[in-house]
């Protein structure tokens, strides 16, 4: 977008969010299926429907005595009801006697109830007379100490809706009912390109005025916890030929590009030429009002998202968690809330002022500590090219455009970081 007099005008994160929806139907991608083994943190594709009861069986949930209730009622300890025992559940067993009146059987947690019986008196409220006979010291209700059939799960009880990321309670549960295999979305394939003359291997010997590759490392990393699939292309120099080209090869094979530095004055023209010069509708977004990340640079090439991400560490951080990641999970097919993911946030006490400038909006990294009880959140200031601020932060808070800062006592809203 450009202002009156033919800039580059910035965008707020709703405008920028806005211009890209317009231009691009994000849609979850084929789904496949897979053992429930390698299934945490996939996204369900399909709803699960329980194929069976769980537990299919009533079973005792005490150690105890399986009885007819009436049989207890009035039970006190000075005046007990004798039961007599005529045999003991076995686990995984069925009993072959009927409980009937004046009758018990002696049963583990878990075990299934004999016929006849609808209650468990658990061991603590009964005294052993001799090895055929009991004195029951408490009435129990029907179905107390008893787990009914279909309590857990229910037959044809919807278990886990599409859209849901699996989780090892989950896959529990798929076990529980029989189900060894699910349906869930494929992984979007993320390229990640970091471009930059001075930029250099990690395991270079880097030279004065060198800068080792933190960015790929990074990025890469925020991509598979988000459940895509990074490629990275590796350190790409400021050449417009060498960069259209690692582009275009990018686009052939992943569902998402992702650049880092390039979005910088001078460097940054050459990453939108690239994207416009490759395909339709091009660059949308060149640049937002936000601190740090900017320069961002938000773009769609024949139908795939293509992210301009500035240089320095924190920037990348805050402009992939507004754009990147929001595209990254749709693709994989998680539910939204309220039409977008629900972070993770805690509300704390500021412990110092922190100022920020009208007409953007300003992401502070946070420090959450408990004094006396008390959660606090101690900013982290620094400039947005020290990764160190992101590895001692918690989270981070959002000033809004509108406001010049937060004062310090003030009760704030922490996003913690996964």
């Amino acid at each position: 977008m450009k202002d009156m007099l033919g800039r580059d005008a910035v965008v707020s994160v709703k405008t920028a969010r806005e211009i890209f929806d317009k231009n691009f139907n994000i849609l979850p991608l084929q789904s496949e299926d897979i053992s429930i083994t390698s299934a945490a943190g996939r996204i369900i594709a399909k709803d699960i429907v329980s194929p069976v009861d769980l537990p299919d069986f009533y079973r005792s949930s005490m150690d105890g005595y399986a009885v007819r209730a009436q049989d207890t009622f009035g039970a006190t300890e000075s005046l007990p009801v004798y039961l007599q025992i005529i045999g003991e559940v076995l686990m995984g067993e069925e009993l072959g006697v009927v409980i009937n009146k004046g009758t018990a059987a002696k049963i583990s947690t878990g075990g299934m109830l004999p016929k006849g019986s609808d209650a468990v008196v658990i061991l603590e409220h009964t005294q052993v007379i001799d090895k055929n006979s009991i004195e029951a010291l408490y009435s129990v209700a029907p179905g107390e100490n008893v787990v009914q059939a279909g309590e857990d799960i229910k037959k044809g009880e919807a278990l886990v809706k599409r859209g849901h990321k699996i989780r090892p309670q989950d896959i529990g549960a798929f076990a529980g009912i029989g189900i060894d295999r699910v349906a869930v979305y494929a992984k979007p394939n993320v390229a990640v390109i970091t471009t930059g003359n001075e930029i250099v291997d990690i395991k270079a010997n880097s030279k004065l005025g060198q800068v080792r590759d933190i960015n790929s490392y990074y990025l890469s990393s925020l991509v598979d916890s988000d459940g895509g699939v990074p490629i990275k292309k590796g350190i790409i120099k400021d050449d417009y030929s060498e960069l259209r080209r690692t582009v275009e090869e990018s686009l052939s094979e992943a569902d998402v590009v992702v650049l880092s530095g390039g979005s910088s004055v001078g460097a940054r023209d050459l990453t939108a030429k690239v994207i416009n010069d490759i395909g339709k509708p091009g660059v949308l977004v060149h640049g937002v009002s936000i601190k740090p990340g900017k320069p961002t640079i938000i773009g769609v090439v024949n139908n795939k998202p293509v992210f301009g991400l500035p240089g320095h560490p924190v920037a990348v951080g805050v402009s992939y968690g507004l754009f990147v990641k929001r595209v990254i999970r749709s693709i994989t097919g998680i539910a939204l809330k309220d039409g977008e993911f629900a972070d993770r946030m805690v509300k704390a006490r500021l412990l110092k002022n922190i100022a920020s400038a009208s007409g953007r909006e300003d992401y502070i990294r946070i420090e959450i500590r408990n004094e006396n009880g008390e959660l606090t959140a101690l900013p982290i200031l620094g400039k947005s090219g020290l990764i160190s601020t992101l590895v001692k932060a918690t989270g981070y808070l959002v000033i809004p455009e509108n406001r010049l800062g937060i004062e310090a006592g003030e009760i704030v809203d922490v996003y913690l970081y996964d």
